[in-house]
């Protein structure tokens, strides 16, 4: 009795120990890495977890007005969870955050004014991935929230090789119809039906490019949801309810895309 008591507290002890050192090497790995948009220097985020190993499917991620502020980050772990190397590129220039409502429309007001540079922007955050040796360089996405959502789509629309096209409670002002007929991959909406700075009349401008241009696409539609769903403070529980369900159609839609 005494013999198997103590075989008991060996094994017990062994798979604790076994336990521990996966978790030590389960481990989310954050960097930071610098680059350059002609002579603008930029300034990205780089985020995968390490228990997988070898070439994995890489996301591209296109951030809201606040630029690479803490919520961006959150929102780039939370995608490398699901066994992606998630790179969140700069659109504003290296340690550009704006503090207020006042200066991030500002900000976003440069880019939405000048679709050219806000291309240049995002294919030079797109080339930083594509080019990253954990990358699966034939397994690309982008993924953009808020104005994030114009970056993706705008990207999206330069016939990048993109398997897919995700935007978050985005804005859908001034694409060019003409030019959704350059997009690759499929595409995913996620919206709120309440979005008062992208109504639905904007979303449906969009959509009608889509089918024009014979694009797959899905769209998911959040009763009671307004712009900005997202993040740790919902108003109300339709918001709430939104942020859960676009995480689900989210990670649905990328392992359909990839194959995995």
């Amino acid at each position: 009795m005494k013999s198997s008591h103590l075989l008991s507290i060996c094994f017990t002890a062994l798979v604790a120990c076994a336990l521990q050192s996966g978790i030590a090497r389960a481990e989310i790995k954050k960097e930071w890495i610098d680059y350059k948009q002609g002579d603008t220097a930029l300034r990205g985020y780089l985020v995968y977890d390490d228990a997988t190993s070898g070439k994995r499917p890489g996301i591209l991620m296109a951030h809201d007005r606040s630029g690479l502020s803490a919520n961006t980050l959150n929102d780039a772990e939370m995608i490398a969870k699901l066994g992606y190397v998630v790179f969140a590129e700069d659109i504003f220039g290296k340690g550009i955050v704006p503090p207020t409502v006042p200066e991030m429309q500002a900000t976003i007001a440069i880019y939405n004014k000048d679709r050219p540079l806000m291309r240049e922007r995002a294919s030079a955050g797109f080339d930083i991935l594509r080019k990253s040796p954990l990358v699966d360089p034939t397994k690309l996405a982008v993924v953009g929230y808020c104005f994030g959502g114009t970056v993706a789509i705008e990207l999206g629309e330069t016939g990048t090789p993109l398997a897919g096209v995700v935007s978050v409670h985005g804005s859908f002002r001034d694409f060019a119809p003409e030019a959704a007929k350059n997009i690759k991959g499929r595409v995913l909406i996620l919206h709120g039906a309440e979005d008062m700075v992208a109504p639905l009349d904007e979303l449906n401008k969009l959509i009608g490019d889509l089918r024009g241009a014979k694009v797959p696409f899905q769209l998911e539609v959040y009763s009671g949801a307004q712009h900005g769903f997202t993040g740790p403070n919902p108003a109300n529980e339709s918001d709430a309810r939104a942020d859960r369900e676009y995480k689900i159609a989210m990670a649905r839609f990328l392992k359909e895309i990839f194959g995995s």
